[in-house]
């Protein structure tokens, strides 16, 4: 079929070259505006090549209705090549192998077919086929609760099983498939139902491999809920005689236990050398007739080993174990470091199950069980909570020191940093997701096959558009590819690099790993103890602060870095599932940097924005990310019971929460629902976000004072701000949780007449003397601090106007004038080695988390924006 190569969009992938395979790739690519609204004229071909089955769909619309975002997706393959995204002249169908059947749901692939369970059962996944044997059965949700700790560890434990509540399509091939199932754990006697869960699957054409995504919110009481493992399991029909049964276990660095049930090596007879190595191949073994008599006729007497067990404590450290059969004792089998997360059980006859989970030991604890491998039915389990491990404990951390009153909590404030306020340090409904793949096998893998399947599953192969075409499109406001051209530009270039290496290294070192902790990082550092103020209340974790996601984010876009990618992906995990309420008072809504990602009582937009999360779901279609962003739709309604600034309002005397004049910051607050609404409204063309978002825009331009306002009054049943207040409240944290970055692509998305000249004025004021301000409003502004990250404000101005003064003044605030500032020429790596410290560890004396965001998103931006007005040195 021909194409019309005026609009190619050129593809890599995330680690350069070409993986050796690939069980099926899905990703996001950008279209230009005003291009296609039918992405059935879409296709991926071979670079100068032949076209391959794909399939596409919509992600995001530009305001005209074309397509700005797709989801393509190609199937397995074992050569994967260069790929490229083209345009067919006409609308034309795929086909592809993918089938999706209803009442029940079924999908069948060219290698699965895998029927669903119904709404009522326990199981999730009542079977997994090849051809016309059953694999796997059964597939179910495990947990248990606690109901109290002790100092010894003690407390009843009840037992529970998923209970699904609804099976729903969300894709139906012909390449892909994707199947949703929810429900919740319901508790063996109480009937107690809790833990709500989302669990996708998805199938791919040519795949044995079947994506798994599960999500739950942790809706419990802290004080008397205290989980105690969280798994997922299913029944493995065994039908090969023991010595033909294998067990598969990764261990660290491509490491594997391989092991058959019952082994007929080191046995002081031996059954023959050929017996012996297709054992260790994991083939099926000769009929008894070849074997050696003097094993044959005592096979009965070698042991069976029914139960295997890994056990991952902590980021350092698991434990392998084996017993015969409950009754008996375990034995040590191995130990390692960092197991990679994988087991499986096969026989060599009809083949079997293998559970891989991602990030395994990152979020420790974590566990992986075999169990009645010697029966006619074993089991595969993958615990994402281990039951050995200490059970759950979300309380708060301390008894609140007395805080009873506002004026308290303000005093605490001025030493710890921490914002605490009785009840609000409460975990009820944060999220967790894992990723997890389910490998079905029609005979025990080949030691090297599992090897490599270990490998992508932690680091998956991904297509990603390239660097230069994601700038070209426009998407993602203001910044551009490393330019490293002229010395200046090569040394602010070497000192983001230097902020991404420190961070990526400091994940490690500091181990900021965890079931509940992985993919944060901290947010200050003490340099006295030579660790991050892990203990020091608002100094803690740094739950989206400053927004180091945007940091992450903007820098992949420009490198193209597969490990900035990672991070930044492991942090929108979290950023967005755990820092965030899912459910409960304060679903919508984020919680501020604390000792516990839950613990602070500010709970704000700005910490749950959009945000921070678009770029992950566009550039990779997650539908998980997907549902974190659509969840938000009506986070406004939130100002009627949780006013953020409730505690330093200077009317709080007389404000009074009002359904129709909500008072909403124009900064954190408003970036936040503009980012909601935008998401919204290009995802799903919601016209109530729409609305909501054009007529804010309309009215901050309205308003005498505009976005310097610093807070209107907002009405929720009208969606629109009063324009008639007219006073200036600036605040330097209004524009660093992503306001300037929404803002940019807004202007560039809409003409909302007035509304740049409104952002324009605060941008020129911002940094502007205290005589221009003046002479603007009548006074000099107050609250002017995070002057260089504000540079990036007076390089907008610069840019929009084509003025060098304003390129001047920006480049000046970059380099060196305000408080906070950062100065890259500072920037160092000191080694610390033990007994200073527990382990040894490099510190950046210079550098907090809330500084290297905004240096570095400042430097990112000025460089698109002005980068042809860098001074030839740095003053």
């Amino acid at each position: 079929m021909s194409t019309d190569d005026t609009v190619v969009i050129p593809l890599r992938w995330l680690d350069g070259e070409a993986p050796a395979g690939a069980a099926g790739v899905t990703w996001g690519a950008p279209l230009p505006r005003g291009v296609l609204t039918d992405p059935a004229r879409l296709r991926v071909r071979e670079v100068a090549g032949e076209q391959r089955p794909a399939q596409f769909w919509p992600l995001a619309a530009w305001p005209d209705g074309s397509l700005k975002w797709v989801g393509c997706a190609i199937g397995a393959t074992t050569a994967p090549g260069e790929h490229e995204i083209v345009i067919v002249p006409e609308a034309v169908v795929s086909e592809g192998p993918v089938r999706v059947h209803d009442d029940p749901v079924r999908v069948s692939t060219d290698v699965l077919e895998v029927t669903f369970g119904e709404p009522g059962g326990t199981a999730l996944v009542s079977a997994v086929r090849r051809g016309d044997t059953v694999i796997a059965e059964n597939l179910t949700l495990v947990s248990s609760r606690q109901d109290g700790i002790d100092e010894i560890g003690g407390g009843s434990r009840h037992a529970a099983v998923s209970v699904v509540e609804d099976v729903v399509v969300e894709q139906r091939g012909p390449i892909r498939a994707v199947v949703k199932v929810t429900g919740r754990h319901r508790e063996e006697g109480s009937g107690r139902q809790w833990l709500p869960f989302c669990v996708r699957f998805v199938l791919m054409a040519g795949s044995e491999q079947i994506r798994v995504v599960h999500s739950f919110v942790w809706d419990g009481d802290a004080e008397h809920d205290f989980l105690a493992g969280l798994g997922i399991t299913a029944q493995v029909p065994l039908r090969s005689a023991e010595h033909d049964r294998h067990v598969r276990i990764a261990g660290a660095d491509g490491g594997l236990f391989s092991e058959a049930v019952r082994g007929i090596t080191g046995l002081r007879r031996d059954p023959g050398e050929h017996i012996r190595a297709a054992q260790i191949r994991g083939e099926a073994l000769p009929a008894l007739s070849e074997w050696n008599p003097q094993v044959s006729n005592r096979l009965h007497l070698i042991p069976t080993w029914g139960d295997y067990s890994l056990s991952q404590a902590n980021a350092d450290g698991f434990l392998l174990r084996k017993r015969t059969r409950p009754g008996h004792a375990w034995i040590d089998a191995g130990a390692g470091t960092r197991s990679d997360g994988y087991i499986s059980l096969t026989d060599a006859g009809t083949g079997g199950l293998g559970i891989g989970v991602r990030s395994f030991w990152q979020s420790f604890p974590g566990r992986l069980d075999v169990r009645d491998a010697a029966g006619s039915a074993g089991s595969v389990t993958a615990w994402l909570h281990a039951p050995d491990a200490e059970p759950m404990d979300l309380r708060f951390y301390h008894d609140g020191l007395g805080q009873e009153d506002f004026a308290t909590q303000l005093e605490a404030l001025e030493i710890t940093y921490e914002d605490y306020e009785p009840g609000f340090g409460d975990a009820h409904g944060i999220a967790r997701t894992h990723e997890l793949t389910l490998f079905v096998y029609d005979a025990t893998p080949p030691v090297e096959q599992v090897a490599a399947e270990v490998a992508a599953l932690q680091n998956p192969p991904l297509l990603q558009p390239t660097s230069e075409h994601l700038h070209a499109v426009g998407v993602f406001g203001d910044w551009a590819p490393v330019d490293r051209s002229t010395p200046l530009r090569a040394e602010i270039e070497d000192s983001i690099d230097f902020l991404l290496d420190f961070y990526l290294g400091q994940v490690d070192q500091r181990r900021w790993y965890g079931f509940w902790n992985y993919g944060d990082v901290m947010h200050a550092y003490d340099p006295d103890r030579h660790v991050w103020r892990y203990d020091v209340g608002g100094y803690a974790w740094d739950n989206s602060e400053l927004s180091p996601d945007l940091w992450l984010w903007t820098s992949y876009l420009r490198t193209g870095r597969a490990d900035v990618f990672r991070l930044a992906e492991a942090m929108t995990r979290h950023t967005g599932e755990v820092d965030v309420y899912h459910a409960g008072r304060w679903a919508g809504l984020g919680s501020r940097h604390n000792v516990q990602h839950w613990g602070c009582s500010a709970k704000q937009l700005r910490i749950s924005s959009p945000a921070y999360r678009r770029y992950f779901h566009y550039l990779t279609a997650d539908e998980r990310v997907g549902d974190l962003l659509e969840e938000l739709r009506h986070s406004d309604r939130r100002f009627l019971d949780t006013d953020p600034t409730r505690k330093v309002r200077e009317d709080a005397a007389t404000y009074r929460p009002d359904r129709n004049a909500l008072a909403v910051g124009l900064g954190t607050d408003w970036g936040a629902l503009a980012a909601t609404w935008l998401a919204d409204w290009e995802r799903t063309g919601n016209e109530w976000s729409r609305d909501r978002l054009l007529g804010t825009m309309a009215d901050i331009a309205a308003l005498p004072q505009g976005f310097l306002t610093g807070e209107a009054l907002y009405d929720l049943d009208t969606g629109r701000f009063d324009t008639t207040r007219d006073r200036i409240a600036v605040s330097h944290l209004s524009a660093v949780f992503g306001l300037v970055e929404i803002v940019s692509e807004l202007i560039d998305l809409v003409d909302v007449p007035g509304f740049r000249e409104a952002w324009l004025r605060y941008c020129r004021l911002y940094l502007a003397t205290p005589e221009e301000q003046t002479r603007a409003v009548g006074a000099p502004l107050s609250g002017i601090h995070l002057e260089q990250a504000h540079s990036r404000l007076t390089a907008y101005v610069a840019a929009q106007d084509a003025d060098p003064e304003q390129a001047a003044r920006a480049w000046a605030a970059f380099e060196g004038i305000g408080e906070w500032l950062v100065h890259r020429r500072d920037f160092r790596l000191d080694r610390i080695e033990p007994p200073h410290v527990l382990n040894p560890v490099d510190e950046a004396p210079s550098v907090s988390t809330n500084d290297a965001a905004q240096y570095a998103l400042a430097a990112i931006q000025n460089l698109a924006l002005i980068g042809d007005l860098l001074p030839a040195e740095a003053e």
